[in-house]
């Protein structure tokens, strides 16, 4: 359920509310209670233009839309909410969600590496080929440089 915006990794306040048990509602005005913990960076709310490419996603409301624009918590926002939601069950579930985004950020970091061993690789390819490159225009001068070879004598008996 972390999902990328704004090149951010984060998690609808509708599936944190489904992971706490509570209702998007109840998790909402509980956020709304405590804004100052929230700054933007925290948790922002969406544009109906990113709510609308998530339709298609995700789960709507009954009418075939959000009600309001979903919020959006990064993994601090997250952390700030076990602080906001103080049952067992969010105790245990923000655990669970630390854990989850460690792990994407440990994939992301994977891939970054993957990426610049190939463009090292691609750039080694590159290097190689100019030798290439280098190596059959040396050798076409060679050829060209060569004097004409002499024509063969034709081997055979010949016509009178």
């Amino acid at each position: 359920m972390i999902i990328l915006i704004r090149g951010q990794a984060v998690m609808l306040d509708a599936h944190l509310a489904e992971l706490y048990g509570v209702s998007t509602g109840r998790l909402n005005e509980q956020v709304k209670r405590n804004l100052k913990r929230f700054p933007e960076d925290f948790m922002f709310r969406l544009s109906k233009e990113e709510a609308a490419n998530l339709l298609s996603q995700f789960a709507t409301s009954s009418w075939g839309g959000y009600r309001n624009l979903p919020n959006a918590f990064t993994e601090q926002g997250v952390a700030m909410l076990s602080s906001v939601l103080r049952s067992d069950r969010a105790i245990k579930v923000n655990i669970e969600i630390m854990r989850a985004f460690i792990k994407m950020r440990d994939v992301l970091a994977g891939h970054k590496e993957l990426a610049r061993k190939v463009d090292e690789h691609e750039h080694r390819l590159n290097d190689q080929d100019e030798v290439i490159i280098s190596i059959v225009e040396e050798m076409r001068k060679q050829r060209t440089a060569l004097p004409p070879a002499k024509p063969k004598r034709k081997i055979g008996f010949g016509k009178n």
